[in-house]
């Protein structure tokens, strides 16, 4: 994975079969958004330009674009940190659509601007099928404590996704805590 000369920013080796598992059953999974590739300092996925990635008028949604975006750049900012102490949560998104795509597949590639021990930044590119730009996009992570509120009637504490039992088939992802306002 490292080339001489070039360190990964990686906390541990990704692995794109444990990435797919664990999304295949949400958001993720049901966009058909797949983990292709890991770079020392890259991560990339694809998605399928389909009747679940368009909109009415049979062009990719922004939306999707900007759910593979946010998919990268999450699970990227997650692969560069201790995850028994931080979880790592989208904190803004923005995205500039350049070229209308109608079928075939897009691909994205994350890479970091900044990768603080509060907040991360991450760009996301996105292409068509032949590699002409579709969408450019900046993600903003917090990284926040590891360890939330459950909102259940025990005030009992949970973890966030733990990646090392769950690559055994044993972790899972802790509900979201329900904002009091709501």
């Amino acid at each position: 994975m490292s080339t001489p000369g070039q360190m990964t920013i990686w906390r541990s080796t990704p692995s794109l079969e444990v990435m797919n598992t664990l999304s295949s059953q949400c958001l993720i999974g049901r966009l058909g958004i797949e983990f292709v590739d890991v770079g020392d300092r890259h991560l990339t996925a694809r998605m399928p330009v389909d009747d679940r990635t368009r909109q009415p008028l049979g062009l990719l949604h922004g939306g999707a674009s900007l759910a593979l975006a946010e998919t990268l750049a999450s699970w990227a900012a997650s692969l560069t940190v201790d995850l028994e102490q931080v979880t790592c949560v989208g904190l803004e998104i923005n995205g500039n659509h350049l070229r209308p795509v109608s079928s075939g597949r897009v691909t994205g590639v994350a890479r970091p601007v900044q990768l603080g021990t509060h907040v991360q930044v991450w760009e996301v590119e996105i292409a068509d099928d032949e590699d002409r730009p579709v969408c450019l996009s900046r993600c903003t992570i917090a990284l926040v404590s590891a360890v939330v509120r459950s909102p259940g009637p025990d005030g009992g504490l949970v973890r966030s996704l733990d990646l090392t039992s769950a690559a055994r088939g044993g972790g899972s992802r802790s509900p979201a805590p329900t904002p009091s306002r709501w």
